[in-house]
């Protein structure tokens, strides 16, 4: 198998979710922050997803050891550097999580359910117990379990397609069309901070990100056989879930509209 066969496999789940009918759903400032109050748990666990990769594919304990693979290596350190200590629109150093919280924050949206769930995290030990109580839309409770429960099994191929085929080769064409919504419907509102988040994914992951994770698959996967099958199977999952976290986001609007009538 090849990475060429694993994107004719996924692209009918990638077409559906690049013509999911979310994206001409986001029409009023209210209907954005429905969005962002539900997409940033995605903005969260995928820096989860990275350090699952950077603590099988690098050296992360003491004593260290060179790890066998230099170039997969330099990938995970790289995307390592960039969604962790990224230049903010301003100039400064933050991960692009915490880029994502500020955008939310300049733009109205409210941060707190996010803030409380990662205290859930904290106090509780235990994310699964932490997404199982709270109080999330299903979807977006089977969108988080999904990507730690990849984390949780362990197998490298496995999380690397999930990071790959779930987000970072997704990522660029998706925003795209997010981005497009934001110029036509808020023309009038300083958006600077979340279109910032949003065209600088599209740079890293179009130009740089995203080619390398593929590369990263190519190596993980080499001749085995097992492995290409499991990394369509988990890429076809991973998108699944996506477009479960669209529909559930879809929803919110949909019944904040409603509730409005």
């Amino acid at each position: 198998m090849t990475i060429q066969h694993i994107n004719t496999q996924i692209q009918p789940q990638k077409d559906k979710l690049l013509n999911h009918s979310l994206y001409t759903q986001i029409k009023s400032i209210d209907d954005l922050h429905c969005f962002l109050e539900s997409h940033v748990y995605a903005v969260w666990d995928f820096m989860s997803l990275l350090k699952a990769l950077q603590q099988k594919l690098t050296c992360t304990t003491t004593p260290w050891f060179a790890t066998q693979n230099t170039e997969t290596r330099y990938l995970i350190n790289e995307i390592v550097l960039a969604e962790e200590s990224d230049l903010t629109l301003d100039g400064k150093r933050q991960s692009h999580f915490e880029m994502y919280l500020d955008a939310m924050k300049s733009c109205g949206a409210n941060t707190q359910p996010m803030e409380a769930f990662l205290e859930a995290v904290v106090e509780t030990k235990n994310v699964f117990i932490a997404i199982k109580h709270s109080d999330l839309h299903p979807k977006i409770k089977a969108f988080l379990d999904f990507t730690f429960r990849i984390i949780e099994e362990g197998q490298s191929h496995k999380i690397a397609a999930a990071f790959t085929f779930g987000r970072e080769d997704l990522i660029p064409n998706m925003f795209t069309e997010i981005l497009k919504n934001f110029k036509i419907n808020f023309p009038e509102t300083d958006l600077s901070q979340l279109i910032y988040y949003f065209e600088r994914h599209i740079e890293l992951d179009a130009d740089e990100h995203g080619p390398m994770a593929m590369q990263m698959i190519s190596e993980l996967c080499g001749d085995d056989v097992q492995k290409w099958r499991d990394v369509e199977e988990t890429s076809i999952l991973a998108l699944e879930k996506r477009m479960g976290l669209w529909d559930a986001i879809e929803e919110h609007i949909q019944a904040e509209i409603s509730s409005a009538i």
